[in-house]
């Protein structure tokens, strides 16, 4: 009961952990807690639950808690360094909530962790050193914090580590060397950060697993976009320094030397105090020009040998391979663009345009857009053509030259799947939706030079859902009844026309519905805009998206049990925007369901209508809203029927 209160303050989710006598958190009614053979509490699952309370320190107390799920959530505070002594644990999800502070040190002490996820907070300070201590640990995701300090050596000792994401936090120093020899490491994501120096070379056999844009002080040999460094600021760490501080060092000369001053009290000595060996001091520089010389000279071969291989790729008529593309940049691209996305990658080049992932070649020409074309039409992304931006995304309002207005999505290259089938296979999809209350996609542009893709949509005028949602009274921004139930069926033609495989397109599921992907054109007709976009993304900038969908209400529940999307989580998101185009409300609160339960109108129909409104079509929508969002899945209708039961007669036209 600590724990909830601390979770959930308010009393608003945990209802079901209750105090009770007969109350038993592994009797299976406390909601999100399932216990081990022993009756003791082993996982504690409330993903995307909403709470808005702390994490407690009580946790300790669960000695045996073994998983510990608290992300997509709106957690705040700081970390309790008590969870450190959780020693079973093994699964740690904190994140995408708001906490604060530091990492625990103590964290360093769950000795059978695997999986720990803070990514997506605010949390301050240093990486502690004691995670190197996690010797189980797979993946460690710190990305999206205010994160200071140098990146501890120490991590390079998690030898079953495979995933490290330290992006987009204010980390600053070199890349460790030891970290590239995590011998399970796959992918190594450093971006946005201020680190400087040299990337160690055996990081190159991480390929594309390997990020480090927005780092502008790195340099190193065979890595795309970065620069060579400076002889100065390159060490080989497999060799000694030849004239580093211990270069002369007692331990460096060797032992026939005789470093004790002379008794010069014996005949036939000489006193070298006054006299030095000139011989020895010669020697010395002697050694000194002949190690600074071979450097000299093996550091002009390297470049002769780089220069070479550029001026044969520029000669060449032949695509290179993966591994040549990774060793040198290609010194003039092509304004025009050829989908050159990922490196090497040519989908328009021969081999490519049969079956299977890759388009023809037809339908890639139809669909293509120049760079030119791009920066044309938005006036080479002008500030004040930008219409929103989020988190991995900008969109701008652009011109073509046949006069026609769109929305240009702006979309870093490191945002979209490096997989080249998987993204062609999400561009095919896209270029293959074509419905009345979809937004339609009149092309796209990829630019390897630019490290940015664009996809160019219809521009819808009227904005979005959300702009007639919690609208003061008497502000005159308001929709007339009829247009609420016009709204309502044409986002049900789109998402039905998502779910049905028809021809060559695919059943699609959307997985981010809400009021602000409805667009409005100048009729009031809904447009369900970013379908498909997820098949283009990686993985953390669904799960970044998946935040504000929680926030919202429009996550279904089963996704926190699952983490999988289907249909019916598509048509749960479709009954919380009914609710909210009904009460003319964003957040659908207890009070708002149970007036649609009871029927009584005054409580959730939007006070804005003044009544003006047909109460059984009210009645008919709030029970379909219901429906929709049932807490089972196999409960909730279908868009078929959905369609079928908004399409049937008595409907306001």
């Amino acid at each position: 009961m600590a724990i909830k209160a601390s979770l959930d303050p308010q009393n608003q989710v945990l209802t079901s952990w209750t105090d009770t006598p007969s109350a038993d958190p592994c009797g299976g009614s406390f909601e999100g807690i399932a216990c081990n053979e022993w009756g003791h509490v082993a996982n504690i699952s409330l993903q995307g639950k909403g709470l808005s309370g702390r994490i407690p320190s009580a946790l300790r107390e669960l000695t045996d808690l073994t998983g510990l799920y608290l992300h997509f959530n709106a957690l705040s505070g700081e970390i309790p360094r008590e969870i450190g002594s959780l020693s079973k644990l093994t699964d740690l999800y904190l994140d995408v909530n708001n906490l604060s502070g530091g990492i625990p040190t103590e964290f360093g002490n769950m000795s059978n962790l695997q999986v720990l996820q803070l990514c997506y907070n605010k949390l301050s300070g240093s990486v502690p050193t004691q995670l190197g201590s996690l010797k189980k640990l797979t993946v460690l995701a710190l990305q999206y914090n205010h994160l200071t300090g140098a990146i501890p050596a120490s991590l390079g000792e998690l030898q079953v580590l495979t995933r490290l994401d330290l992006s987009f936090n204010s980390l600053f120093g070199p890349i460790p060397v030891k970290l590239a020899n995590a011998q399970m490491l796959q992918v190594l994501d450093l971006r946005n950060n201020t680190l400087t120096g040299n990337v160690p070379p055996a990081l190159r056999r991480l390929n594309s697993g390997f990020q480090y844009q927005n780092n502008p002080g790195l340099c190193g040999f065979g890595f795309p976009n970065l620069e060579a460094c400076h002889a100065a600021d390159y060490i080989d760490p497999s060799k000694p320094e030849p004239l580093g501080p211990d270069s002369l060092s007692k331990k460096n000369i060797p032992q026939s030397a005789n470093l004790t001053k002379p008794d010069c009290q014996k005949p036939n000595c000489r006193n070298t105090s006054r006299h030095p060996d000139t011989g020895l001091v010669f020697g010395g520089l002697t050694v000194a020009v002949a190690f600074i010389v071979s450097g000299l000279f093996a550091f002009s071969w390297y470049r002769r040998r780089k220069q070479k291989i550029g001026s044969a790729f520029d000669a060449s008529e032949n695509r290179l391979s993966i591994d040549q593309v990774k060793e040198v940049r290609r010194r003039s691209a092509s304004p025009l663009i050829s989908l050159e996305y990922s490196n090497g990658w040519d989908p328009m080049g021969k081999g490519r345009t049969g079956s299977g992932t890759a388009f023809s070649r037809e339908v890639f020409e139809s669909f293509m857009f120049n760079l030119e074309d791009v920066e044309r039409a938005t006036q080479s992304f002008l500030e004040v053509n930008l219409l929103g931006r989020s988190s991995f995304s900008a969109v701008y309002k652009g011109i073509l030259r046949d006069g026609s207005s769109v929305a240009v999505k702006r979309i870093a290259k490191t945002s979209c799947k490096s997989n080249e089938n998987e993204f062609v296979k999400g561009l095919k999809l896209l270029t293959a939706l074509k419905h009345e209350n979809l937004v339609t996609l009149r092309g796209f542009c990829c630019s390897k030079g630019r490290g940015e893709c664009f996809l160019i949509s219809e521009f819808v005028p009227n904005g979005n859902l959300l702009q007639f949602l919690d609208v003061e009274q008497g502000s005159g921004k308001v929709l007339e009844w009829s247009t609420r139930i016009s709204v309502i069926k044409g986002i049900a033609e789109g998402i039905f026309y998502l779910h049905r495989s028809k021809g060559k397109k695919p059943a699609v599921i959307h997985q981010n519905i809400s009021a602000e992907k409805v667009l409005l054109d100048h009729w009031n007709n809904p447009l369900l805009a970013d379908s498909g976009l997820h098949r283009l993304l990686v993985d953390d900038i669904l799960f970044s998206k998946l935040k504000s969908s929680a926030a919202m209400g429009y996550l279904a529940p089963e996704y926190t049990t699952t983490g999988r999307f289907t249909d019916k989580s598509d048509i749960y998101a479709f009954g919380v925007l009914v609710f909210q185009i009904l009460s003319g409300k964003t957040l659908i609160n207890p009070i708002i369901r149970k007036g649609a339960e009871s029927g009584k109108f005054s409580e959730f129909i939007d006070p804005n209508l003044e009544g003006s409104f047909p109460e059984f079509e009210a009645e008919r929508l709030s029970r379909l809203a219901l429906l929709c969002t049932h807490d089972f899945p196999s409960l909730r209708p279908s868009m078929e029927e959905i369609v079928k039961e908004l399409s049937g007669s008595g409907w306001s036209s």
